[in-house]
């Protein structure tokens, strides 16, 4: 599927690179510069928060390609040539380090909106006399169980298997929906607890939007004819 899995590894990408011959210390620093990529798309995100268009247009602040969202051609972005000289910098850093499912956007995307989501309500929830401890156990366990599912549904993705990962994803948009539910619940509400909710239900919106259109594209390669069919 050309749109999620184009920076994944060719069959001779692993060759053309040569043996690869990294310690510990190369590989913790290439993760420190995934978790710098991750805090990268979270600047871009909350500076936007509000844009309708927020998920594309950080995806373009990104350097990634427009079809790592959508299969609309009519897509474009007005940007300073200062973030595009920023995007560019990025992509070419990303082309000289082996791939890994942490270049993945969709996973870059899904890791940083849970990020912000959970860190919130981690500091909210330490108070008692701001959220229900009900609330506050139920609400981050299933944050929890719906990342883990969408991180199970992205790396099918990436072996290639769309009918598992849509699977997952939906396993990933029940745990969505539950936490959706439990943000709309006629609770007894702080002040903070106000505002959080105000943040974190565009955001659970967005995550969802994500793995829709993934799920979409998922189906579409799975119906298209393969290609000894096209030959006979």
């Amino acid at each position: 599927m050309s749109n999620y899995n184009s920076d994944g590894p060719s069959d001779n990408e692993w060759e053309d690179r040569g043996e690869l011959a990294w310690n510990e210390f190369d590989w913790e620093q290439y993760l420190r510069e995934q978790d710098e990529v991750i805090h990268r798309y979270i600047g871009f995100y909350e500076k936007l928060e509000g844009r309708t268009d927020r998920l594309d247009e950080v995806a373009h602040h990104m350097g990634w390609d427009e079809e790592s969202w959508s299969s609309d051609s009519e897509f474009t972005v007005e940007t300073s040539s200062e973030s595009s000289q920023d995007a560019q910098t990025s992509a070419n850093d990303y082309d000289s380090d082996p791939y890994t499912l942490h270049k993945n956007p969709v996973f870059v995307a899904t890791k940083a909106i849970y990020l912000t989501l959970t860190r919130q309500w981690e500091r909210l929830a330490e108070q008692a006399d701001r959220v229900p401890q009900k609330l506050a156990v139920g609400f981050l366990a299933s944050l929890h169980r719906g990342e883990e599912q969408a991180m199970l549904a992205i790396q099918a993705l990436d072996f290639g298997d769309y009918a598992m990962a849509i699977s997952l994803f939906k396993r990933a948009l029940r745990e969505l929906n539950s936490s959706l539910a439990m943000m709309r619940e006629d609770t007894p509400a702080s002040r903070a607890l106000t505002a959080y909710r105000e943040q974190a239900l565009p955001r659970l919106f967005d995550l969802r939007e994500i793995w829709l259109r993934v799920m979409n594209e998922c189906r579409e390669e799975l119906e298209r004819p393969a290609e000894d069919d096209e030959n006979d």
